[in-house]
């Protein structure tokens, strides 16, 4: 009973950090942030403010934040009681670290307004408590399907077979690097979105794949930030496939190739929506795909951190043996 309560409280604490991640670019994106001026907890001086849409947007986002800081902290003290996990523990105290530092970060900025360099970081320390929460609720809800060691991984995938299971290698050191780096490099490109969205630079290149009808804009201003944004993307993609080819290698544990599988799907849809935010700037369209790209970037970011979690997990040279146990029933 007591395991199923807390996969059920573990996939309200993602969904519930995947809406205030949303709310929050919604925020950004409406120019909501001072919706409620520079009151904090309250809104212009009233718990309930006055309706106005920017108002009722930021306060909303608060009570949000409000709500799901609680379902963190839930699910925290669940795993911390319940949980024998290091990874499971980790996850949790991830997620309401990061979930209490995006909240104060919030406050801050509406007390004390701040630099579009630093509100830039706001949304990257959202995706860290996004992916945070979601690989909490993937582990509880399937901790047969995610062994904590090299030696279970391998033998659950060779499924019985003496050959194939002295087939398995774990990670080299090149895959882990290349997992890592492109994790790390993710970020900044993160940084870089964030950053021309606080500085509501979008417009500044127009057209795809030339901007402002050039291959090589200058670089200066928005144009730069955008031009920028646009070759990093790239870059990405190209990392994200390299890391597909590199996890299809022989001996190499199927589990990697299907999450870098995954990490692929997510950069080509991230790709494709931002090309499609930049045709879709002044139209009624413009929201949704922003929202949407939002949405790809969440699940690219959260698949690149448990591949870099697994890399450490699966090494052989961390052999535990069979060192976790289920959640309690």
């Amino acid at each position: 009973m007591k395991g199923k309560w807390l996969r059920a409280l573990s996939t309200a604490s993602a969904i519930g950090m995947f809406i205030v991640l949303l709310m929050g670019a919604l925020v950004t994106k409406t120019e909501s942030g001072r919706g409620c001026g520079d009151d904090w907890p309250l809104c212009n001086g009233k718990f309930i403010p006055s309706y106005t849409i920017e108002s009722m947007i930021e306060y909303s986002h608060r009570f949000v934040t409000a709500l799901e800081g609680i379902l963190v902290l839930a699910a925290f003290i669940g795993v911390l009681i319940f949980v024998k996990r290091k990874d499971a523990f980790w996850y949790a105290t991830t997620a309401l670290a990061f979930t209490v530092i995006q909240a104060l970060m919030g406050a801050a900025a509406v007390i004390w307004p701040q630099s579009s360099a630093v509100l830039a970081l706001h949304f990257g320390i959202s995706l860290v408590a996004v992916a945070s929460s979601l690989l909490l609720a993937i582990v509880l809800w399937n901790p047969e399907k995610v062994p904590q060691t090299f030696d279970e991984a391998a033998a659950a995938e060779s499924r019985g077979s003496a050959a194939k299971l002295a087939s398995f290698h774990g990670p080299t050191v090149g895959l882990r690097a290349a997992v890592w780096l492109t994790t790390i490099y993710s970020v900044v490109v993160v940084y870089i979105g964030a950053y021309i969205k606080h500085t509501d630079s979008g417009g500044a290149c127009s057209g795809f794949p030339l901007c402002n009808g050039e291959l090589i804009p200058a670089l200066s201003g928005g144009t730069g930030a955008v031009f920028s944004h646009r070759v990093a993307a790239m870059l990405l993609v190209a990392m994200v496939i390299l890391l597909v080819v590199m996890t299809r290698r022989t001996g190499v544990l199927p589990e990697f190739a299907k999450w870098a599988n995954w990490s692929l799907a997510f950069v080509l849809l991230q790709g494709m929506s931002g090309v499609l935010v930049t045709f879709a700037m002044g139209t009624e369209w413009y929201l949704f795909m922003a929202l949407l790209h939002t949405v790809w970037i969440a699940g690219l970011f959260s698949v690149l951190c448990f591949l870099s979690v697994r890399m450490i997990q699966l090494n052989p040279d961390r052999r535990q043996g069979s060192a976790y146990r289920r959640i309690a029933e």
